[in-house]
């Protein structure tokens, strides 16, 4: 079993900062990507950034320019550094890691969401 534990969310004025971390534990042979997932009331999760173990980076439209997800592959974990919010970007984030628990068996693992509210 895999255990994610997100931190950073909270609540942030329209143009402001926010740094969410991840950090993943347990059973993990290898990590393939960690990634950052988002869901606004009344809409489908959506994928906000996602980095390979090679460090390859994929960014949702919305968020491009604006946010920057970076891991630490020694230590199981990522960060999200988003600048420049928006009230739209208020939903919950969710972290994402798929992980090859054997040599031969992977899964995809999930935390327990961090919110992050824009407002003013």
């Amino acid at each position: 079993q895999v255990h994610l534990v997100e931190s950073g969310g909270g609540l942030v004025h329209p143009g402001g900062s926010l740094t969410l971390s991840c950090a993943a534990s347990g059973s993990i042979f290898r990590i393939i990507a960690m990634g950052w997932y988002r869901q606004a009331p009344g809409k489908q999760r959506e994928m906000v950034a996602t980095v390979n173990a090679g460090g390859g980076t994929n960014y949702g439209d919305s968020v491009t320019g604006r946010f920057t997800i970076s891991r630490i592959n020694a230590q199981n974990m990522v960060s999200l550094q988003t600048n420049s919010l928006k009230p739209e970007d208020t939903a919950v984030y969710y972290c994402n890691a798929r992980v090859y628990s054997t040599s031969t068996n992977w899964d995809d693992y999930w935390g327990q969401g961090t919110q992050v509210t824009v407002s003013s």
